[in-house]
């Protein structure tokens, strides 16, 4: 019998070490379950909606509430109990209404709690304070001329009554992000934003909006003045000696393409990859410097002539057909082959590398939203995060990409669409348009 005693004793200790285990991450776990808000909250509008995680990983959750306390008085936003040892988690999402719910405005203090099945009820709370606001900024705004050409920029400036966490103007659908800034000492708010090609005064909206941080909006209508121009229309007879040359670079890059023949690669160049491409770099330009880099007229390329201007609009014919359309947006600069290109003006290079109908292509953030464009090129001398200077050597004219020859297209990107780089050349409209605008007092 005494051989046997250790062995009896180490199943015993075993048994009692896996009682004790189970017993630890079961009813009697110590651990308090976690809360977890999907939103940091200092404040509270007309109207929010909360989603809260509740978890308990070990016994499970026994009960939940929210709960809003304000002047002594306990409003129950939720209380929700659980099925023992079966709830791990619950996403619990309440809107909080504070006019019916009879709130004023000032401090108010949201309350959350959660327990579990554990032996102990282990409990966690969190306790938010929060300022009911029922008052949406002022937009006072400091530009009020404003006349814009289809496809051109406009620059505002403005100030809120009170201190707001999103603001910008919105063109129709389209919405450009405004950036705090400082003119005449004093704290405001700068929005550069663009205008379609087919804007026209009376039929195209543009609001300034700025939202603080209890959720209140306030749209403002902007005064403004938009020009007639008229863009140039073109016709272009793709030829086999074009497609069998150009086409097998796109099939290179992009493996769909592989097997297709020269026209069918062309029709997808042309739509999806062209649509793709701008995809990339709307969501390049989301993040931009948040003050100005860019100092004065911006360069235009030495010694080379327009082969073609923004906004042309460009019908593609194949053995007497139509099978594509595209828009010009941005210039295109011929000069000799393998031409230096400089940095248009000071920036951050935020793309350098391949990108489908720009071929070799460089992107430069000036700050603010607003970028321009370099594509074509035969080589780039650049690389992300660089910081250049006007008139820098930043890479070389080429035919990469959807180009017949030897150039550069240069364009300009602001507020999520191309603008007219023209207007950017040209010092007299910066004087008028830009500088004038900042030399506001208020």
């Amino acid at each position: 019998m005494k051989t046997y005693r250790p062995h009896i004793i180490a199943v015993l200790i075993t048994l009692i070490a896996g009682l004790g285990f189970w017993f630890f991450n079961s009813w009697g776990e110590l651990e308090k379950p976690t809360i977890q808000l999907d939103q940091e909250l200092t404040a509270i509008g007309r109207s929010k909606t909360l989603n809260i995680a509740f978890a308990d990983r070990k016994s499970g959750l026994s009960n939940s509430t929210v709960t809003m306390i304000q002047d002594n008085q306990t409003q129950v936003l939720s209380s929700l109990t659980y099925a023992d040892s079966v709830s791990r988690e619950s996403n619990v999402s309440v809107t909080i209404d504070p006019v019916a719910m009879k709130l004023h405005e000032g401090p108010a203090t949201l309350h959350f709690s959660a327990r579990d099945n554990s032996l102990w009820k282990n409990e966690a709370t969190l306790t938010v304070p929060v300022n009911i606001d029922f008052m949406p900024p002022q937009i006072f705004l400091l530009t009020s001329t404003n006349i814009i050409n289809p496809g051109g920029t406009c620059v505002i400036l403005y100030r809120t009554s009170k201190p707001v966490i999103s603001s910008g103007v919105k063109v129709d659908n389209n919405f450009s992000p405004g950036y705090a800034t400082t003119v005449s000492d004093k704290p405001c708010i700068i929005s550069y934003f663009s205008i379609p090609t087919d804007a026209r005064h009376g039929g195209t909206t543009i609001k300034v909006i700025a939202g603080d941080q209890a959720g209140n909006e306030t749209l403002s209508a902007l005064p403004n003045l938009i020009r007639k121009k008229k863009f140039r229309s073109d016709k272009m007879t793709l030829s086999e000696n074009f497609l069998q040359q150009k086409m097998p670079e796109f099939q290179s890059h992009t493996p769909l393409l592989q097997g297709k023949t020269p026209i069918d690669t062309f029709i997808y160049v042309n739509g999806k990859m062209r649509e793709d491409n701008d995809s990339t770099i709307r969501d390049i330009s989301r993040t931009s410097n948040p003050r100005q880099l860019w100092e004065g007229t911006f360069l235009r390329m030495k010694d080379a002539a327009p082969m073609a201007l923004f906004g042309d609009k460009r019908k593609y014919l194949y053995q007497g057909k139509v099978i594509g359309e595209s828009i010009h947006m941005g210039i295109d600069l011929a000069s000799t082959t393998n031409a230096p290109v400089e940095a248009a003006n000071n920036g951050i290079v935020a793309y350098a590398g391949y990108l489908g109908i720009y071929g070799n292509f460089v992107m430069i953030d000036h700050g603010f939203g607003f970028f321009t464009l370099y594509g074509h090129l035969s080589s780039i001398d650049v690389k992300k995060g660089q910081e250049v200077k006007k008139g820098d050597i930043i890479a070389h004219t080429g035919s990469s990409g959807l180009a017949g020859g030897d150039h550069l297209h240069f364009g300009m990107f602001l507020g999520g669409q191309f603008v007219n780089p023209q207007e950017w050349w040209d010092p007299h409209w910066i004087a008028d348009n830009v500088t004038k605008k900042m030399a506001v007092s208020f």
